[in-house]
């Protein structure tokens, strides 16, 4: 068994560790946190065959830079990006996404841009910080100090979890995994009598635009504004609030909750997405374009358990190969290369 470490040479824009959520502590104001696309995540950790709910680097930026401190350690891609792998070496190469590599001590690791708006690297193991509260989960404003309560910065040492050696093949897929396009799905209220019957339509009809106010706690987008029923209408008694919960201030502009959202809210909220396409969420950059689709609890459920199977059939694609210029050389000793007789007396 071994454990890599990795250091932080530049940490990026909006780079974060997550997992899959702190849970069970809403009713004391901390938020779940975690991935934002959690079906993603998990695609990485499948690459590497790692646990399910091991924590990963959440990249939604650019400029992500690590180094192999302690190696092997094995990393994985998932999403629209790519790196550059500065081997100690000094050979310099791709690493693609959707498939496995191993860096050893002192390789470089040079992120590309998230192309989408979200991608995630795994590691070998998982990245090992401390759980707080039951997650690795980054949540820079509930000041968790032993998951790196704050921006990562030059320096930081993100440890890797143990893991077995494994033999020389790497792991990819032949199709990367995709989320459907479409309407985002929502279930409407709790707070629609808020709001007047046309704004209500409108929400469904209409298209909105992702703005470049958003972070990992919320989303704000711009279109014709929504009208509530009277000016006392924008606001409500604080109630619970939870990711994917649509909230419309006075200004009519909804406000879309993520996963580091607050516990409880103030404003009505119009409708609520649903839970198998709140992936979709993370990849609504600036200037993006998305429409609504009313649904029942019948059918988010079943949007939830389809998604689930979709995941399982694409893991089924996982194959192992051999990096380029590696030779097997147990299967070639093992082969019968010459079979008969062969005469040299010519």
């Amino acid at each position: 068994m071994s454990a890599g470490l990795l250091t932080i040479v530049q940490p990026g824009i909006g780079t974060t560790v997550q997992d899959g959520g702190r849970h069970g502590h809403r009713h004391e104001g901390v938020a779940v946190s975690g991935w934002l696309d959690a079906p993603l995540a998990e695609a990485a950790n499948a690459l590497l065959g790692n646990p399910a709910g091991a924590a990963v680097l959440e990249l939604r930026g650019l400029g992500t830079e690590l180094r192999v401190s302690t190696g092997p350690v094995r990393v994985a891609l998932a999403g629209g990006i790519s790196a550059k792998c500065l081997h100690a070496d000094g050979v310099v190469n791709i690493l693609p996404a959707w498939q496995s590599r191993t860096l050893q001590m002192g390789d470089r690791l040079v992120l590309g841009a998230a192309e989408t708006g979200c991608a995630y690297l795994a590691v070998s193991g998982g990245i090992a910080l401390p759980a707080q509260l039951g997650s690795r989960s980054s949540n820079w404003r509930a000041g968790l100090q032993g998951v790196l309560g704050r921006a990562l910065r030059p320096g930081d040492l993100l440890p890797c979890s143990a893991w077995a050696t494994p033999a020389p093949q790497q792991w990819r897929v032949p199709t990367p995994w995709a989320l459907p396009d479409g309407p985002v799905r929502v279930m409407l209220g709790p707070q629609t009598d808020h709001f007047q019957p046309e704004a209500v339509a409108a929400f469904l009809h209409d298209g909105w635009e992702a703005s470049a106010e958003q972070d990992r706690m919320g989303l704000r987008l711009r279109g014709v504004p929504l009208a509530h029923t009277r000016p006392q209408a924008a606001d409500i008694v604080s109630d619970a609030v939870t990711a994917g919960a649509i909230q419309v201030p006075a200004n009519g502009q909804p406000i879309v909750l993520l996963a580091d959202s607050q516990t409880v809210g103030g404003y009505p909220k119009i409708a609520t997405v649903i839970r198998a396409d709140l992936p979709r969420l993370a990849h609504l950059r600036p200037g993006t374009r998305v429409h609504f689709q009313a649904v029942t609890v019948a059918q988010a459920r079943q949007a939830l358990h389809d998604q689930r199977d979709a995941w399982a059939s694409w893991l089924t694609t996982r194959e192992a190969f051999l990096p380029p210029g590696f030779i097997d050389e147990a299967a070639l000793y093992g082969s019968n290369l010459i079979s008969g007789q062969i005469r040299a007396d010519f």
